[in-house]
């Protein structure tokens, strides 16, 4: 599984660059625009759901649960200091919640809050998100996911500066998918580095 976390870029805007990881094969789009205005986010977030929709492709919307409604987004993912999951679940319902984690108390956490999946990282350092907690690298995930497994089966994406070579060392320490943001549209053809990325975690989860 990719997922993609919308940012500007190289030209791009959360629509462009959307558009072109979808054409690339993604069908798991988060949009993230911290500091954008609740009408700003409505805006895109519509235009994004109906791209989305021609692409059969989920969409998440990241923080405002208050919005997820409005814009018809399939879910929402929380970061560690955004709504809790357990508040989340209450206006939400059903909808997908993805929660941030950085450790395993974290991830515990998550599980016991009724999180659907997890977002593990960072892998690296990013330069896409402010605030950036510990970085893990491949040992970090390598232990943390050891212990995680033997209590829960519930979906982990890795996220963090993660790139193509990176998959196959990552996708063995059992994290189910991976999120991507900056480094797909900074690639000469961001459709093409998609498609890549999407072959990659496929060829390790078919191993």
């Amino acid at each position: 599984m990719l997922q993609f976390i919308t940012h500007r870029r190289n030209g791009l805007d959360e629509i462009d660059g959307a558009k072109a990881v979808l054409d690339g094969g993604c069908r798991w789009i988060q949009l993230r625009m911290k500091d954008a205005t609740p009408s700003e986010i409505t805006d895109t977030g519509l235009r994004l759901r109906s791209l989305c929709d021609q692409y059969g492709a989920t969409f998440i919307l990241d923080d405002h649960v208050e919005l997820v409604d409005a814009i018809g987004a399939d879910g929402v993912h929380l970061g560690k200091n955004d709504m809790p999951v357990h508040d989340a679940r209450q206006i939400l319902g059903n909808k997908i919640i993805g929660a941030t984690a950085n450790t395993l108390a974290d991830m515990k956490a998550a599980v016991d809050a009724g999180a659907d999946y997890i977002g593990l990282g960072p892998f690296r350092y990013t330069t896409t998100k402010q605030k950036l907690s510990p970085v893990l690298g491949l040992d970090g995930y390598r232990a943390i996911m050891s212990e995680f497994r033997r209590i829960s089966t519930l979906p982990v994406v890795a996220i963090g500066g993660i790139e193509l070579s990176d998959v196959p060392g990552l996708m063995a320490t059992g994290i189910t998918g991976i999120a991507v943001s900056g480094s797909l549209l900074t690639a000469e053809d961001p459709s093409a580095a998609t498609a890549a990325l999407i072959a990659a975690i496929s060829l390790q989860q078919n191993k």
